[in-house]
Order: C-alpha cells, then sequence, then structure tokens
C-alpha cells in the first residue's frame, strides 16, 4: 500500500496515535522533497523550539483567577480577571499561550483532562504587574492561570484534520505522491514545488509565513523603506518577473501591512495567493518556498519592519 494510504487511514481511525502517523508523513515529506512539511511534521513530533514560529492554532488563551485583599478585612477570592486587563497591564504574551509541546504531550493533557486533570501556568509575576489595577483599593494577593482542556482537543483535531487535507489534496494534484512507499527514489522536482505549495497554503493559512530552512534562507535584502524602485530591483534579482514586480509594488505602496508578524495588507495577500502558482509552475525564476520567504523578507524591509 502506498504510504500517502497508510497515513489516511491511520488518521481517520478513531483513537489513533498521531505519533507514528507523524512518522510517517515525515518520510512521505522526505521523499517529495517538501522541507515545509517535513519541518512541520519533525515540530510536531519533537515539539516547537523557542526560535520557531509557532502556527496559529497552537496559540491559545490564558484563564487567570486571583486572590484579592480589601480594608476591613474585606475580601474577594477566585474572581476571573477579564483578559483586556491582562493585555492592557502584563501585555499580549500573558494573554495567549504559545503551546509548544509535541504532538505525543498534547494527546496526554487531553488524557488527563478527561481525569479531570488541569493545565496550569505559573502567574507569579502577575501579581506585581496587576498590583491595584483589578480592584481599587484592593491588594492582590494571588494569581492562578489555567488552560481549558478544550484547547488542547482542538489542537489534536486540528493536526489531525490538516494532516488528512494535506494528503487528499496530494493525491488529488501530485500524481507521483501515490507512488511513494517504503523505499521508493525521491519525487521530480516539478512535483516537488507542487507539494511545497499544497503544504504552505494547508498548515499555515497564509502567503506571510516565512519558510525557515531550505535553499535560500538567508536572503540579503537590501531595500528603502517605501521605495518601489528598490523593491522591485530586488525581487527581480531573485527570479521574479519586473512586471509582477511592479504590480506588487503597485499594490503595497496603497496599503499598510496587517501587522510586523503579517507584512502585508489584505490586498498583497490576495495577490501573492493567486501568483504563487507561478512559481510553482516554472514561470517564475524561483521555487515557491524561496519566494514565500523573499516576499516576506522583502516587505519587512519596505514597510521599514525590519
Amino acid at each position: 500500500m502506498p504510504l500517502l494510504q497508510q497515513i489516511q487511514e491511520s488518521v481517520v481511525q478513531e483513537g489513533s496515535d498521531l505519533g507514528p502517523i507523524l512518522l510517517k508523513l515525515r518520510l512521505l515529506a522526505a521523499r517529495l522533497g517538501s522541507d515545509i512539511l517535513e519541518e512541520w511534521g519533525k515540530h510536531e513530533s519533537e515539539g516547537y523550539p523557542k526560535d520557531a514560529e509557532v502556527p496559529s492554532y497552537r496559540i491559545v488563551g490564558v484563564i487567570y483567577r486571583g486572590t484579592f485583599s480589601g480594608p476591613f478585612g474585606a475580601g474577594i477570592n477566585n474572581a476571573q480577571i477579564p483578559p483586556y486587563l491582562i493585555e492592557k497591564f502584563a501585555g499580549e504574551s500573558w494573554a495567549k499561550y504559545e503551546v509548544r509541546e509535541s504532538i505525543a504531550a498534547v494527546d496526554e493533557m487531553v488524557k488527563n483532562s478527561s481525569d479531570g486533570g488541569t493545565f496550569g501556568i505559573d502567574a507569579s509575576n502577575l501579581i506585581l504587574l496587576l498590583q491595584g489595577k483589578v480592584y481599587e483599593g484592593y491588594a492582590c494577593n494571588d494569581i492562578s492561570g489555567s488552560i481549558s482542556p478544550t484547547a488542547f482537543y482542538e489542537i489534536q483535531q486540528i493536526v489531525r484534520s490538516r494532516i488528512l487535507e494535506l494528503t487528499l489534496e496530494l493525491e488529488r494534484s501530485v500524481p507521483g505522491a501515490m507512488r511513494v512507499a517504503f523505499g521508493t527514489p525521491a519525487a521530480k522536482e516539478s512535483e516537488t514545488e507542487q507539494v511545497q505549495q499544497i503544504s504552505q497554503q494547508i498548515i499555515y493559512g497564509n502567503v506571510s509565513t516565512a519558510v525557515a530552512g531550505g535553499a535560500g534562507a538567508n536572503i540579503a535584502v537590501a531595500i528603502s523603506e517605501r521605495d518601489n524602485n528598490s523593491f522591485i530591483e530586488h525581487l527581480v534579482a531573485t527570479g521574479i518577473p519586473e512586471g509582477d514586480a511592479k504590480e506588487l509594488a503597485e499594490i503595497m505602496a496603497t496599503e499598510e501591512p496587517s501587522s510586523s508578524d503579517e507584512p502585508f495588507g489584505q490586498k498583497a495577500k490576495n495577490w501573492i495567493a493567486s501568483n504563487l502558482k507561478k512559481a510553482a509552475e516554472g514561470t517564475w525564476n524561483i521555487g515557491i518556498s524561496v519566494a514565500t520567504k523573499v516576499l516576506t523578507e522583502a516587505a519587512l524591509k519596505y514597510y521599514g519592519l525590519k
């Protein structure tokens, strides 16, 4: 049975362990030459290191409760603290938690929660940050943070769903993927680029996620802030046709980036989503994974975000 079908058969089985499935997916990714898919499988299997970007589905909310004491022996116990106040006085990093643990650890958290277990966050430093800012005239004595067990179950289900979606799309779009079995040689280069594009879109869901590793990962960017000419020259030098580079530059000049993490506006995102297929088809002199990195780095420099 082809490796792709083995993965599909396992992932739809109720209660199947995701660990072995991800190992097979990593092998499939290696055979198809997709560093994006292979890296995702590795991170999900082993956990995300501190320098790795965590997918949005692994960023979860934290619920905080506090104990407060007031004048004349008054007190408020186990009161939930609004996320707005957490973000305002402590920052977004406290309101959101990046789940970097391996999928095996996530599975264990799901099992523990079914037995009544909870996942707590060390929130002792919040006591100082929120002192006197939650209830006027009340001192903050203790704060505890916890993550809903549902968040871990959702991570588990999203990973399972994306594996299935990936394999179904590969089955439809990459004929060579169905020929991959243990011991088979690597896929053709043309199919590799298509696998890269499919993996990027399904796993990360947006074109502004920079691709770490792989060929061309370290790209020197000489672009002046808000300078269309240097932006166009850089894209052309990396293998993107001048006409396409000018078109994107004109779009970017008319809008602002969504954020420092997503350095594209909506029109630019739409343009990139529809034009990346040119890299996959070989119209651009640059591969899909490198093109994503080039465009992201160029946008960061263009908007003065890097």
